[in-house]
Formats: C-alpha cells, structure tokens, sequence
C-alpha cells in the first residue's frame, strides 16, 4: 500500500492528475495488490506471468475488454513510476498487451420486415415513390455503399446481361448481377423519371430537378422507410448492406461469393456475418428448446 500512496501522490502533485482519475487508479491498483497478496507476492515482487493470471481470472468474471485494458493502463503507469524510483529492477508489465475489445455485430433488419416494407407499405405512384423504393431495393439486393448508389450512373446498369457495373473504395470496380424484380423496379423508375424530368444529368438515382441524389438524401429516405417496418437503433444505408449480406448466408450463399459481391478486400471482413448468423441461431435454440 506504500507504494501505491506514493504513487498517487505523484500523479495528484507531480503529474496534475484529476482526483477522480486518482480514485479510479487507487481502486485498479488495490485490486491487483488484492490477487497479488493471494499468490503470496508483493507489488513488486511480481512478474508477467502474475499479471496474465490476473487478467484471466478478470475474463472468467466476465469482465469487459475496456475494463480490463483500463486496468492495465494503471497498472503500466504504476509500474513506470516504480521502475523510475528504483523500486523495480524491470518492468513486468513490457510484454503485456490486454485482450482485444469485441466489434459489435452487424445490425440488420429481418426479412419478415424487408417483406413487409416491399410488399406491403405504399411508396406512391409518383416519380419520389418509386425512386424511394428502388434506393431501399437497390441496397438490399445489391448490398452496395452508400457511395456506390449515389454514384451510379445510367451507363453503369445494363439491362440486358442484367449487371450493374458499381465503383467502390479507392474507385476499385466491381460487377453486381440483379433479378427481375429488381429490374422491373429500375425499369418502372426510369420511365417515371424520364417523363418527369426533362434535363437530365447522367445520374440513375436523382432529385426532382434532374441533379444527382445527395448522400443525405438517401440517408433520410433509408430512415424514414426503416422506421416504418423495424425497432432496430441504426436504420441507415449500411444497416441494408449488412441485412443483403446476411439474407444472403442464411440462404446458403457462399462466403466468398458474398465477398465478391460486398466488395470485400479480404474474407475476414465477411466472416462477421457469420457470426451474425450464429447468433440468431442461438437465439432461435434458446427460444424454441424446451431445455434451453
């Protein structure tokens, strides 16, 4: 506890700590002289081995990555301020890293709900219902960037081979297939809007002047119609990537398929959607089991 007074003391005075960031390591710190005194050691008689023991034992408790990494971080200050007064003769805290914070999962709308919105709610027969429809369309079907919709033009949609040529990060291309649905829908748009409008830009997705579609615009659009069918927090364009992505992998799609589809640089970044998939699945168990 000597040393730990110590070093408070020199955060408060010598450092210009704030009192509460001084309560918060005074509380970390007794806590680990705590698990050091059960394995018969002192502050610093301890090693690297000692402190990734305290780790685990912290993760068994089931506490959180930032938690446990803000821990860490006083007890690596801590351990500098003994090293510097020649309390220690090393430091056992230079190989520690902390464990790594979990990323959230995917959010994404059901497809009960996709169903309802598309086939149930009407977006008006006017020139803006079908441009609404198609964006909420063209993002759950395609599963493109909010980006890659603004950007598309009419050159880049072809009818005929039923592709659509989209321009992603760093203006890499790529070539997304489409159904009949989806080109009935494009088909039924471009038709209201070229009667609507009469200069026209060049864009696919426009404003009632003919001017390309702004990002905020389809933000708007995406929350809007979510809002109508779903509960979920996040109702944006990127919500309908991750909701293609994930109707996709629970209909048996290949992950390097939707990989190519998404855009994806590397198969890591589409094995979150498996994790997705898994937990609606434990969910589902839980629910449906009668000893879950």
């Amino acid at each position: 506890m000597e040393e730990i007074g110590a070093f408070l003391e020199y955060l408060r005075y010598e450092r210009n700590y704030s009192e509460e960031t001084g309560k918060s390591y005074k509380v970390d710190l007794l806590q680990f002289e705590g698990f050091a005194n059960e394995c018969e050691l002192q502050l610093k008689d301890v090693n690297s081995n000692t402190i990734r023991e305290w780790v685990v034992q912290m993760m068994d408790k089931g506490m959180s990555a930032s938690s446990i990494n803000r821990k860490l971080s006083a007890l690596r200050s801590f351990y500098k301020y003994l090293l510097k007064q020649g309390k220690v003769t090393a430091d056992p805290m230079r190989k520690i890293s902390g464990p790594k914070k979990k990323k959230p999962l995917p959010v994404f709308v059901k497809e009960k709900e996709m169903d309802r919105l598309l086939d149930d709610i009407d977006f008006g027969d006017s020139f803006e219902g079908h441009r609404d429809k198609l964006i909420i369309q063209l993002f759950y079907e395609t599963g493109m960037r909010l980006a890659e919709l603004v950007g598309l033009n009419d050159s880049d949609v072809d009818f005929a081979a039923k592709v659509i040529k989209v321009t992603g990060k760093r203006n890499k291309q790529r070539i997304v297939p489409f159904g009949e649905e989806l080109a009935k829908a494009m088909q039924d748009y471009l038709a209201e809007r070229n009667q609507t409008i009469s200069t026209l830009s060049g864009a696919f997705i426009t404003k009632v002047n003919g001017d390309r579609i702004a990002r905020t615009g389809v933000q708007n659009i995406v929350k809007e119609n979510l809002s109508k069918v779903t509960t979920v927090k996040k109702r944006s364009p990127h919500v309908l990537r991750h909701t293609f992505a994930t109707s996709m992998l629970n209909h048996h799609a290949e992950l390097g398929a939707i990989k190519e589809l998404l855009g994806h640089e590397s198969l890591a970044t589409t094995e979150v959607y498996t994790h997705t998939t898994f937990e609606e699945l434990k969910k589902a168990y839980n629910q449906a089991h009668p000893r879950a």
